[in-house]
């Protein structure tokens, strides 16, 4: 007598992980690194409201002067970076290279354009970090947020030779989508220094 035969399964190992029909897991990864990142710069915004709330201290330090207009028009730099990165997506999604790569080029030199100010308000800012508690805050959240900007650029620029060399299409983008997400996050980031630091 046969044994009876057993039922032929395609699948071996563990059953596949369950996934979200909503986000997508690359998606779901940065927005949970973004929210690690929200947690480091919240300890660097703890330390300037220790120095202006809880101390009482002058800010900016005595005699040190902070370039507001500069830091205005790069705030403006760095929201047309958001604007250009949100164009490149949707002309993506429509099939319009053209579109695709002026829009990431545009917002990899705005970009750049943002670093560049940055690192130029630093050479004539007038003081270090090392001269008092508000300049080391200063230097702390403005270049953290700069490293940040730094990494964005990377992304960028891996984005930036991956359109050029033919990737991306209207069914296949997610890896222009996550590292768009970051940057959005940088600029909004970017917007709460500016008014917390240059304008209160």
């Amino acid at each position: 007598m046969e044994a009876a035969a057993l039922p032929i399964h395609d699948h071996h190992g563990p059953p596949p992980a369950n996934q979200s029909a909503r986000v997508q897991p690359q998606v779901l990864g940065m927005l949970l690194f973004i929210i690690s990142e929200v947690m480091v710069f919240g300890a660097f915004f703890t330390a300037y409201f220790f120095i202006r709330v809880v101390t009482g201290d002058s800010w900016p330090g005595e005699g040190d002067h902070l370039p507001k207009a500069i830091a205005g028009v790069n705030t403006a730099i760095l929201l047309s970076s958001s604007l250009t990165m949100h164009w490149t997506v949707e002309a993506t999604i429509k099939g319009n290279r053209a579109g695709m790569k002026a829009g990431i080029v545009t917002t990899f030199l705005l970009g750049v354009t943002f670093l560049f100010i940055q690192i130029n308000e630093y050479v004539h800012v007038g003081f270090a970090p090392s001269d008092s508690a508000q300049a080391s805050v200063f230097y702390g959240l403005t270049g953290l947020h700069g490293a940040h900007v730094f990494v964005g650029l990377l992304l960028l620029l891996f984005v930036l030779i991956r359109v050029f060399r033919g990737h991306f299409s209207p069914q296949a983008h997610r890896g222009l989508e996550v590292p768009g997400i970051y940057w959005h996050f940088v600029d909004v980031m970017w917007v709460i220094v500016y008014v917390t630091v240059y304008l209160l």
